[in-house]
C-alpha cells in the first residue's frame, strides 16, 4: 500500500542541496522550491530515508516527511494558494 508524503527540506550547503534535489526528482513530483508530493510504499520510503540519511549534515540541514495517508482513495490532487497561485511545474528545475 501507498502513502502520499510532502518531503520538504532545508538544507545548509549548495552541494548538498544539488545531491538532495536530484534524488527527490527520482521520487516524486517537484512542487516548490524544495517540497516534493511522493507516494511511497514502506520500502520506498526506507531506501529514499537511507539515501537522504547519507547525503545530508545531520547538525545543519533537515528533511521533513509528511504523511498525507493512503494514496489510493485521495482522488484529484487539491492545492490551494496564497499569494501567487500554485501552477504544476512543466520544466525540469535547475539549481545553480
Amino acid at each position: 500500500m501507498r502513502n502520499t508524503y510532502l518531503v520538504c527540506y532545508d538544507i545548509a550547503n549548495d552541494k548538498r542541496l544539488r545531491k538532495v534535489f536530484k534524488t527527490m526528482r527520482d521520487y516524486g513530483d517537484h512542487l516548490q522550491y524544495s517540497v516534493f508530493e511522493c507516494q511511497f510504499t514502506p520500502t520506498d520510503l526506507a531506501r529514499c530515508r537511507g539515501e537522504l540519511t547519507d547525503m545530508i549534515h545531520h547538525t545543519e540541514d533537515q528533511v521533513l516527511f509528511i504523511d498525507l495517508g493512503p494514496t489510493d482513495g485521495r482522488g484529484e490532487r487539491v492545492i490551494s494558494a496564497l499569494g501567487q497561485p500554485y501552477s504544476p511545474v512543466s520544466a525540469p528545475c535547475v539549481i545553480v
